[in-house]
């Protein structure tokens, strides 16, 4: 990435991107494609490692390709055929994935994000990362920021600097004090020999309802495993190391990880933002994306695809409305989100409800168990793919190859 020495010269740039991750970069790579300079700023420096289940669902793999970033850009990365998926029960289930294309797929963040970063640099982005915003100031025909190197101005910005955004801090959007809905816990596995080196595994735990506990592969016989629960007070943040621990013990865990499997450094936490319904998605010529946006699936806690995607339609929307519309640009976006997200909100919403109960998740995997390989597959396609599931909601996305079309990369 470039390194940018401090200098008291305003940088002067079409469109500022603060915050390097999917959101950041994928806003880049489309305006960069569009034609207009775009500059990306991060206080990190990469490549550096995010918090996060590691997770790409087809949203996010669809969201890549689009992108061109393809899975031999990224260092570590593993293709899913499919779940595992434990019922509350304790029956074990396994749902596959259809064969034409790619569906769902592991890779760390800390390859990822440096390769979809690097993939903005290389379409025409200036990337300056180990820069800090420091505030924010709007006119009313450009943004100016004031960085740890130096003042930048632009036409429009696109916040996408995470869950604890400095920009909306900044600009004082709120909301305060704000923990997301879901709080997510990770660590990294070594010398995984059983079963969960090679497969994904979902466990739907009585204990973490409608929360899950996972185990996805990765390659050299590691795996990311982790628990997510809802911030509802039934879990009380002071206890999630013991439950961390208590979890790792389970027998059905220990058998998935294998006699061997040990676990590397620390345990980390994480919040989650789940609130795309009542977000702030824009103000003047700041368009907020991915977790600064808070887009995270309820239902999943699956932040990645919908990251991508909000960078991606914010540029869109910067690119149609030009330099001189701001308001168009930010109605567009506004709208554009809401058709592709609002609606999966409110229907992962409603069927987080439904496995909230231990009866519920058994009986849904239950009804699984039975369906044939069809329903099997196509419940992983539920899973791992926001549109067939939310098209109740949003009928205007209905087509006539919803269930028949390919995955990623085909």
């Amino acid at each position: 990435m470039t390194d940018e020495s401090t200098a008291a010269t305003t940088l002067v740039t079409d469109v500022l991107v603060i915050g390097g991750g999917p959101a950041g970069a994928a806003a880049a790579i489309e305006v960069a494609r569009g034609g207009r300079e775009v500059t990306v700023i991060d206080k990190a420096t990469f490549p550096r490692d995010k918090c996060c289940g590691d997770g790409l669902t087809t949203l996010a793999l669809r969201e890549l390709e689009h992108l061109g970033v393809t899975p031999a850009a990224v260092e570590r990365w593993v293709d899913v055929d499919g779940a595992a998926i434990r019922s509350p029960s304790g029956r074990e289930v396994f749902v596959p994935l259809p064969r034409r294309g790619r569906y769902a797929a592991v890779a760390p963040r800390l390859d990822l994000d440096a390769a979809v970063l690097t993939a903005a640099a290389h379409t025409g982005a200036k990337v300056i990362d180990g820069c800090a915003l420091i505030d924010l100031e709007q006119r009313s025909d450009r943004v100016v920021a004031t960085t740890s190197h130096g003042p930048i101005e632009a036409r429009y910005v696109v916040a996408a600097d995470g869950m604890w955004s400095r920009v909306r801090k900044v600009l004082g959007l709120g909301p305060e004090r704000y923990l997301g809905e879901w709080h997510g816990i990770r660590q990294y596995v070594r010398e995984v020999t059983g079963p969960a080196a090679k497969r994904l595994y979902v466990w739907f735990e009585p204990d973490l309802l409608p929360g899950y506990a996972w185990s996805f592969p990765l390659p050299d016989g590691r795996a990311n495993v982790g628990f997510g629960v809802r911030r509802d007070g039934t879990h009380p943040t002071g206890q999630m190391g013991d439950l961390w621990r208590d979890l790792l013990q389970r027998p059905h865990v220990v058998d998935a990880l294998g006699p061997d499997a040990e676990l590397e450094d620390r345990h980390t936490a994480w919040p989650i933002p789940a609130r795309i319904d009542e977000a702030v998605l824009a103000d003047g010529r700041v368009l907020f994306t991915g977790d600064a946006a808070m887009a995270t699936d309820v239902l999943t806690g699956e932040g990645i695809g919908q990251a991508l995607l909000t960078g991606r339609l914010a540029a869109e929307a910067i690119l149609a409305a030009g330099a001189l519309a701001p308001n168009e640009a930010t109605s567009q976006y506004s709208a554009s989100v809401g058709h592709h997200l609002r609606a999966d909100h409110k229907m992962s919403a409603a069927l987080g409800d439904i496995l909230a109960h231990e009866r519920g998740a058994r009986g849904a995997i239950r009804v699984v168990e039975a369906s044939g390989n069809w329903g099997r597959q196509n419940f992983a396609r539920w899973m791992f793919e926001d549109e067939p599931r939310a098209v109740l909601l949003t009928p205007s996305r209905w087509h006539r190859r919803l269930l028949a079309r390919p995955g990623a990369y085909t």
